[in-house]
C-alpha cells in the first residue's frame, strides 16, 4: 500500500527530467543555430557558393545511386522512368557544379519561396499559440522572415551573390533565437511546477 503513492511520484520525477533533458538539448541546437547564422552572415558570399555547391553534390550523388537503383530494377518501365530521373538528377547536379552562378540566382528564387512560406506558416501558428508563454517571438520572427522574402525580393536577380548567406544567416539567427525563448518558457514552466509539487 506504501508503495503506490510513489509510483506517480517517480513518473513525475521521470517526466520532469526528461524535459529537462529534451530542453536542454533544444538550448544547445538554438545556440548552434545562432553561431552558425553569425558565421553565414559574416561570410555570405562564401555561404551562398557553399550551399550551391553542396546541393550539386548531392544532385549528382542522388543521380548515381538512381542509375544503380534503375539498373537493378525487375521492370523495363520502372527501370526506363528510374534511369530517365537519375540522368536528370545528375546533370542538373553537373549543371550547378560547373555554373554556380545560374544555381545562385535559382536558389535565391527558391529562398523567397521558403522565406515567405516560412513567415505565413509562422505567423498563423502565433495566432494558435496566442497564450503561451513565448509565442509573441514566434509573430516576430515571422513577420523577419516574411519581410526579409519580400525584400530580397524586389533585389532578384541583382542581389544574389550574397543574399543567400545573408538571408540565411539572418533566418537560421531568429529562429535560433525563436527556439532558444521557447526552451528557457519550457525551463521555466518546468521549475515553476517542481516548486508546486
Amino acid at each position: 500500500m506504501s508503495s503506490s503513492p510513489e509510483v506517480p511520484n517517480r513518473t513525475s520525477e521521470a517526466l520532469t527530467g526528461l524535459a529537462k533533458r529534451v530542453s536542454g538539448f533544444s538550448i544547445l541546437l538554438s545556440v548552434l543555430l545562432i553561431v552558425c547564422g553569425i558565421l553565414a552572415i559574416l561570410l555570405p558570399i562564401e555561404m551562398s557558393f557553399g550551399v550551391v555547391i553542396v546541393v550539386s553534390w548531392l544532385l549528382m550523388i542522388s543521380g548515381v545511386v538512381q542509375l544503380i537503383h534503375a539498373i537493378r530494377g525487375k521492370t523495363a518501365g520502372s527501370r526506363t522512368w528510374t534511369g530517365i530521373i537519375a540522368v536528370i538528377y545528375f546533370c542538373m547536379g553537373l549543371f550547378l557544379r560547373l555554373d554556380p552562378g545560374i544555381g545562385i540566382a535559382a536558389f535565391t528564387l527558391a529562398l523567397i519561396g521558403f522565406f515567405v512560406a516560412q513567415g505565413v506558416i509562422d505567423i498563423l501558428t502565433y495566432f494558435r499559440l496566442r497564450k503561451a508563454g513565448a509565442s509573441g517571438w514566434m509573430l516576430f520572427e515571422g513577420v523577419i522572415t516574411l519581410v526579409l522574402g519580400l525584400m530580397i525580393w524586389r533585389h532578384w536577380p541583382s542581389g544574389s551573390l550574397w543574399v543567400i548567406g545573408t538571408l540565411v544567416g539572418i533566418n537560421m539567427i531568429m529562429t535560433g533565437m525563436t527556439r532558444l525563448m521557447l526552451a528557457l518558457a519550457v525551463r521555466g514552466a518546468i521549475k515553476a511546477i517542481e516548486e508546486t509539487i
